[in-house]
């Protein structure tokens, strides 16, 4: 584990390389949320981060977020992100610990979601995840079924946008068209449904300023911060 201060000074680096990608792109960086992938990260390095100013954190797994949870739990204002994929069998235990889940890919996640949260809560707030690149590797519904996905999800939780990981590129700037084409599907998406789809969850340490000068609401960094798992 990196120390506070190199965490601290690699999460300003990031910080000010947001505010040049706004800048550039002529976007308030205010309006971009920087979730800390923190993945495998132990619970010490999350709470240097969050000494550092970060309040939402990604994790990709389940069980994972649960136990960080209960470590971390006097960090009252601390906001979990699922940003891996999701079981339909983990959906009870995932409606109850994340403030947004970036990774749904069905209509059957999305009813058993649903089916976890008491009749009497605010509906889960998530993303449709797409697979723009037609990776079989990956998970995320296909371009051409997300409108059907939406369509049958939208009374059931409550969808605030897309979310998408490009396949992997020799250089960032070639994740570029993928980040295009989801800002593009969004704002089509949201005219045809008239769901508001204020979210896009896109970019990650290596591409993370060109998915903001595409429209990111939501950048994934976390190697860019914590250095590599093990470190």
């Amino acid at each position: 584990m990196l120390s506070d201060n190199d965490i601290a000074t690699r999460l300003k680096t990031v910080r000010e390389r947001i505010d040049a990608a706004a800048q550039r792109s002529r976007r308030d960086a205010s309006s971009i949320r920087l979730v800390l992938a923190s993945k495998m990260q132990p619970a010490a390095a999350i709470r240097a981060a969050w000494r550092a100013g970060v309040r939402d954190f990604g994790e990709n797994y389940v069980q994972e977020a649960i136990s960080k949870r209960a470590e971390l739990a006097d960090l009252a204002d601390i906001r979990w992100h699922l940003i891996g994929h999701l079981q339909s069998n983990k959906a009870r235990f995932a409606a109850s610990t994340f403030e947004l889940i970036h990774s749904v890919d069905s209509a059957r996640l999305a009813n058993a979601i649903a089916r976890a949260r008491p009749l009497d809560a605010p509906r889960v707030r998530a993303l449709v995840e797409v697979n723009l690149g037609a990776e079989s590797s990956k998970s995320g519904v296909p371009p051409d079924e997300v409108a059907h996905l939406l369509d049958a999800s939208r009374y059931k939780i409550d969808i605030v946008g897309l979310m998408t990981i490009p396949p992997p590129a020799a250089t960032p700037a070639r994740a570029r068209p993928y980040f295009a084409k989801l800002r593009e599907m969004r704002d089509r998406l949201a005219i045809e449904t008239g769901i508001t789809l204020s979210e896009l969850s896109m970019g990650m340490s290596d591409d993370f300023e060109i998915a903001i000068e595409e429209g990111a609401t939501i950048v994934r960094v976390g190697r860019a911060v914590f250095g590599e798992r093990g470190l």
